[in-house]
């Protein structure tokens, strides 16, 4: 990774938000020092200083839930980080996705949606509930495929023939489907998002 050339705190610390890499979701704030961020260099792993314990701290060496880098990025004055990460588990000690679930969590910003949508399409995967029409579909590859040309001729007709509303909604339906018939094949909505990224180079 390349040398980042931090300007620590007077304590020796930077502020470092951990994003996933994948969705964009923010899923904590912790501190590093100049140690932590050499190990995690090193290592490619996060690693914290713990203000509490006064100590080096390496994400989810107990519970398991470490934390795998893919990039860091520093600020325009390079006294803060952006660790992005794919996690192995949950980012908060209380077992939640991230440590930012207090507050005004009931509507979804654009970002989070997808990532949602995904972990309830999982769920559904590993659950398969009686009635769920998601696991129906996870069972059946060719109606999901079906659904996904159905969906998407009547977004077309939607954009020719009616309001932005039904544009929206149907194209809403299209992504759903489009979701769940990738996840019949292992696949997510970032394996698309990644060749994406590769064409705008």
């Amino acid at each position: 990774m390349p040398d980042l050339d931090i300007a620590f705190d007077d304590r020796g610390l930077v502020p470092c938000v951990m994003q996933d890499w994948r969705t964009g979701e923010v899923l904590t704030l912790a501190y590093m020092n100049a140690e932590a961020l050499r190990k995690t260099q090193e290592t490619g792993e996060i690693h914290f200083w713990s203000r509490s314990r006064g100590e080096l701290w390496h994400k989810g060496a107990t519970s398991g839930n470490t934390q795998k880098v893919r990039a860091l990025r520093a600020d325009c004055d390079r006294d803060a980080i952006v660790a992005l990460v794919e996690p192995a588990g949950p980012a908060c000690h209380t077992g939640e996705r991230t440590c930012f679930f207090n507050g005004e969590v009931d509507t979804g910003a654009p970002y989070e949606v997808l990532p949602r949508l995904e972990r309830t399409i999982a769920a559904r995967a590993s659950e398969r509930p009686d009635g769920s029409w998601t696991a129906k579909l996870l069972a059946d590859p060719a109606l999901a495929g079906a659904k996904v040309e159905e969906e998407a001729e009547e977004v077309v007709r939607a954009v020719r023939e009616e309001s932005d509303e039904r544009v929206a909604n149907e194209a809403a339906d299209v992504i759903y489907h489009l979701t769940v018939l990738l996840r019949t094949r292992g696949l997510t909505l970032a394996d698309a998002e990644r060749v994406l990224d590769e064409r705008s180079r």
